[in-house]
C-alpha cells in the first residue's frame, strides 16, 4: 500500500555550522509573531527565514516572503552551509525530550512517501483542516519545491520487525543537535539498499496514519495535481509525485499527544448567563471549588478515565469554582452531531465541546466559531488564562489516545480541527527534501 522511498536530504553542514540548536525552528504553524523575532535574532542562518518568512508591508508579487525564501535557500546551498547528501537515504531520528518532568525518546524514519489521494485510504487523516495555512504552504511549495518540514505519520508495527531493524542501525550520527533542557535530535543515515528494501517491505502492507501535517499533506497534493496539469515530460513518476514523512510507530514510548484545550472570548453576556441552565440539560454538573494550590492534580483528578463516559472541566463561570461535566447518555447529544459522523466521532471529548457546547449552547456556529476560540495543550496556561480575564471560559479536555485515532481514520471519519497536539513537534531544517530545482 505505502509507498516509501530513499532520499537524497538537504541538511545544515556541521562543518560550518557547529551549534544547530541556533539554526533549527520549529514548524510553521507554532511560530508567532515573537517567535519568529526571536528566531531570527537567534542567527543570521535560523531556518525560519525559509520555513516561515516574516512579511513586510512593501511585499508585491517578486519581493514577498516565498521569494525571499527561495533567496535565502539558494545562497546556503551556494555558500554551502546547506549540504545535499550524495546517496538516497532513509534516516533514524532520535528526538529526546522532557515533559512534565518525565524524560523520553522518540524514533522515527523520515523517508519519501508517494502521494495518494485520500479515497485511496492509503495515507489516512484524523483531522479537519483550514484554507488558509493550505494556501501558505502550497505558495511555499511552488517557490521553493522542496518539503522544508515533515508530516508525522504514524505506523504499526505490532510483530516489532521495523524496530529490529533500526536497533540493528548503530554508528555515529551524521547530525547531533543538543537544544537544551533535555531535548536533543540524533540522525542516521541508513544507505544500504537492503536495510532499505527491508524497511520499505516492512511498510509496504499497512496504511500511514497522519498524526501532523495535515495541511501540508494537502497542500502537496494540490501542488501536485497543479504540476500535472502543466508538466511537458509525460514521465509517470516525478519528484513532486513524493512527500517528506517522518513515521513513528503506534506503540512508540516517546509518542506524546497532549490534549486540545478549547479558550474561548468574545462571546455576548447573555450567553453566558444561559449557560449553567443549558449545561445541565445535556450533563451531568458539580461545581467543585478550585484548589489553586494544585490545579494540575485536581483537574486530572477530575478527567480519570472512564470509558463509558465523557468528562470535562469546565473553568470561567465563576472565579472560585470548576464546573465538573459528565455525559453517559450519549443519544441526549446525538441530534446535536451531524448524522454523516461515526459513533467514534460521537463520542470524542472535542466533539461533544464543539458541537454542544460551543454551537448549540454558546451559538458559535462553525462558520463564526474560529473568530471566538483559541487553543492549548497546556492545563494550567488554560485555568491561568481566565482567572487573568484573558478569556471568558475554558473548557479542559482529556488527551486522545493513539487507538483513537487509528479507528477514526480507518472509518473514513475525522476528529474536529485542532483535537490533538502531538509534543514536542518535529522541527524544521534538520532534513528537508528539495524536489527541484
Amino acid at each position: 500500500m505505502a509507498d516509501i522511498r530513499p532520499f537524497c536530504g538537504v541538511h545544515y553542514n556541521p562543518s560550518l555550522v557547529k551549534d544547530l540548536a541556533m539554526v533549527l525552528c520549529p514548524p510553521y504553524d507554532v511560530i508567532t509573531p515573537q517567535l519568529q523575532q526571536e528566531l531570527y535574532q537567534r542567527s543570521g542562518c535560523n531556518f525560519v527565514r525559509v520555513e516561515f518568512g516574516r512579511e513586510l508591508q512593501q511585499d508585491k508579487d517578486t519581493d514577498n516572503r516565498y521569494t525571499r525564501a527561495r533567496t535565502t535557500l539558494e545562497k546556503w546551498l551556494n555558500q554551502g552551509i546547506l549540504k545535499v547528501d550524495r546517496k538516497p537515504s532513509i534516516y533514524i531520528v532520535y528526538h529526546h525530550f522532557t515533559h512534565r518532568g518525565r524524560q523520553y525518546r522518540r524514533r522515527s524514519i523520515s523517508c519519501l512517501v508517494k502521494l495518494e489521494e485520500w479515497d485511496k485510504m492509503i495515507v489516512r487523516p484524523h483531522e479537519g483542516t483550514l484554507p488558509r495555512p493550505k494556501g501558505d504552504r502550497l505558495s511555499l511549495l511552488w517557490a521553493l519545491q522542496a518539503d522544508t518540514s515533515p508530516i508525522m505519520a504514524l505506523y504499526d508495527d505490532r510483530e516489532g520487525r521495523i524496530s529490529s531493524l533500526l536497533d540493528e542501525h548503530t554508528g555515529k550520527p551524521i547530525l547531533n543537535a543538543d537544544i537544551g533542557d533535555g531535548e536533543s535530535h540524533q540522525v542516521w543515515a541508513v544507505t544500504s539498499a537492503e536495510t532499505i528494501g527491508q524497511i520499505r517491505d516492512c511498510l509496504a502492507g499497512q496504511a500511514l496514519y497522519i498524526a501532523d501535517g495535515h495541511h501540508r499533506y494537502e497542500s502537496a497534493l494540490i501542488y501536485q495535481r497543479e504540476r500535472r496539469t502543466t508538466s511537458l515530460s509525460g514521465a509517470e513518476e516525478e519528484p513532486f509525485d513524493f512527500v517528506m514523512m517522518t513515521l513513528v510507530d503506534f506503540t512508540d514510548p516517546g509518542l506524546v499527544i497532549l490534549p486540545a484545550h478549547r479558550l474561548v472570548r468574545g462571546v455576548p453576556q447573555s450567553a453566558l448567563d444561559g449557560l449553567m441552565a443549558g449545561l445541565k440539560t445535556f450533563f451531568a454538573v458539580e461545581e467543585i471549588p478550585l484548589n489553586k494550590a494544585d490545579i494540575l492534580s485536581q483537574i486530572n483528578g477530575l478527567l480519570s478515565e472512564d470509558a463509558d463516559e465523557v468528562k470535562l472541566v469546565l473553568c470561567g463561570l465563576s472565579q472560585e469554582r470548576l464546573l465538573w461535566l459528565r455525559l453517559s447518555d450519549f443519544s441526549i447529544v446525538g441530534p446535536m452531531i451531524p448524522y454523516f459522523h461515526s459513533e467514534i466521532y460521537q463520542r470524542l471529548d472535542v466533539s461533544i465541546v464543539d458541537h454542544v457546547i460551543l454551537e448549540e449552547l454558546l451559538g458559535l456556529t462553525h462558520d463564526k466559531v474560529e473568530a471566538f476560540l483559541d487553543y492549548t495543550n497546556d492545563t494550567l496556561e488554560a485555568v491561568n488564562s481566565v482567572m487573568e480575564q484573558e478569556y471568558q471560559l475554558a473548557v479542559i479536555v482529556s488527551p486522545v489516545k493513539p487507538e483513537i485515532i487509528k479507528a477514526i481514520a480507518d472509518s473514513g471519519d475525522r476528529m474536529p480541527r485542532k483535537s490533538t497536539y502531538f509534543y514536542p513537534k518535529t522541527p524544521a531544517g534538520l532534513v528537508f527534501y528539495r524536489f527541484g530545482k
